[in-house]
């Protein structure tokens, strides 16, 4: 009996021996299984990139953009529903006097404007920056020629919105008093580089800035994607328009070649320190925007007064950058432990219509300072070469 149950013990421990020599088989086929498996993994497809025109009425676009293309004087493809108009007499007129005249500013202006963007605001617009042009009018030129990269616009002046003309619905006679209209309200600022104030209230206390925003848009090369009247509640966020609400339009547009669709708000709206106190969503919309660069130009000495002290804090507060010529915020309010300066141009004294607005401390800087910069091309006021000056505030880190 002793004999068979140590047999038995035997045999147990022979077999667990030869169980724990199979488990080295298995685990080296284990990993056979695994790299097997990754393999089929990484031999997937990878999914195709989203198009993000794709969410776009190419249809619809078309339409905007050719509306924005009669307005600029520029030809549309023989197969757009508004080719026919293009052959009345009026509408030749008008683009034989436009063609030429945006040539030659292109020539003797825009293009040094791009340019010295390209050399003087190149960190800047590396970043897409989101842009704010308070007292603009309808000047979508000039913050795209500054800042061609920037994913957002937002244009502020006290000029009505205005609506987008349907020529195929106007008669012939509507369709040229709106031409008309444009070319008026454009001489200004093909002579000048700004709108005049006294002639943009009436010129465009009618038609509004729309037109002339679109025209702009076409003649730097975009294309319209969308358009919307919208309008700011009092909890500052965009709706479509009702009666109440601040007043703006906003469009979607691409530059040609690209893909990415940028935005352009502008606001109808009164940002004197009363007109902020009875509409403070504007104030809380612009809060919201990321670190903007700030654009400032031809502003008519406004925030040089206390009646414009918020708008002026406002963009001191939130901006991560600011390029002006003297009409905007005074030198004064430019902390020395807070912004970096830099000076281009030349500053003598204002135009006499605001003589009052001369600032000693700024025509010292200009005296003194070695690093001033020329600039070869006229903007503002004093719109001639070397005559016009710039500065370009970028805000310093915090410690």
């Amino acid at each position: 009996m002793k004999i068979k149950v140590l047999l038995a013990l035997i045999l147990s421990v022979v077999g667990l021996q030869s169980c724990s020599k199979t488990e080295p088989q298995q685990k080296i086929e284990q990993p056979q299984t695994e790299v097997t498996q990754t393999t089929t993994i990484t031999s997937q497809t990878p999914p195709q990139p989203v198009d993000p025109l794709a969410k776009y009425d190419q249809k619809q676009a078309d339409h905007l953009t050719d509306t924005a293309k009669l307005i600029a004087g520029i030809k549309v493809d023989s197969k757009s529903p508004f080719y026919s108009l293009e052959q009345s007499n009026v509408w030749r007129n008008y683009h034989s006097f436009i063609n030429p005249a945006w040539s030659k500013l292109e020539k003797q202006q825009l293009a040094k404007v791009s340019q010295w963007s390209k050399e003087e605001l190149a960190t800047i617009n590396q970043s897409n920056p989101e842009i704010f042009y308070p007292f603009s009018g309808p000047d979508f030129l000039y913050a795209a020629l500054f800042f061609p990269t920037a994913k957002e616009y937002v244009l502020t002046a006290l000029e009505p919105v205005g609506t987008m003309p349907d020529f195929n619905q106007l008669s012939e006679s509507q369709r040229n008093q709106k031409l008309a209209n444009v070319k008026n309200s454009l001489y200004s600022l093909l002579q000048f580089s700004f709108f005049q104030t006294k002639e943009m209230k009436s010129d465009l206390s009618n038609q509004g800035v729309l037109p002339l925003i679109l025209l702009f848009m076409v003649r730097t090369n975009n294309r319209i994607l969308d358009l919307q009247y919208i309008g700011l509640d009092p909890d500052a966020k965009i709706q479509k328009f009702e009666k109440g609400m601040i007043p703006g339009v906003k469009i979607d547009f691409v530059p040609e070649g690209e893909k990415q669709p940028r935005t352009f708000y502008y606001f109808s709206a009164d940002i004197s320190d009363d007109g902020l106190k009875k509409t403070p969503q504007y104030s809380q919309f612009i809060k919201q925007m990321n670190q903007p660069v700030t654009y400032l130009k031809a502003a008519s000495y406004l925030m040089h007064r206390p009646s414009f002290s918020a708008i002026r804090g406002l963009i001191l507060d939130q901006s991560q950058a600011i390029l002006q010529d003297d009409s905007g915020i005074p030198l004064q309010y430019f902390a020395e432990k807070q912004w970096n300066l830099n000076f281009f141009g030349t500053y003598t004294a204002p135009i006499s219509l605001f003589s009052v607005r001369y600032q000693p401390d700024l025509r010292k800087v200009y005296q003194s300072n070695s690093s001033v910069k020329p600039f070869n091309f006229g903007v503002g006021y004093k719109f001639g070469v070397n005559q016009s000056n710039m500065m370009l505030a970028t805000k310093k880190e915090k410690p």
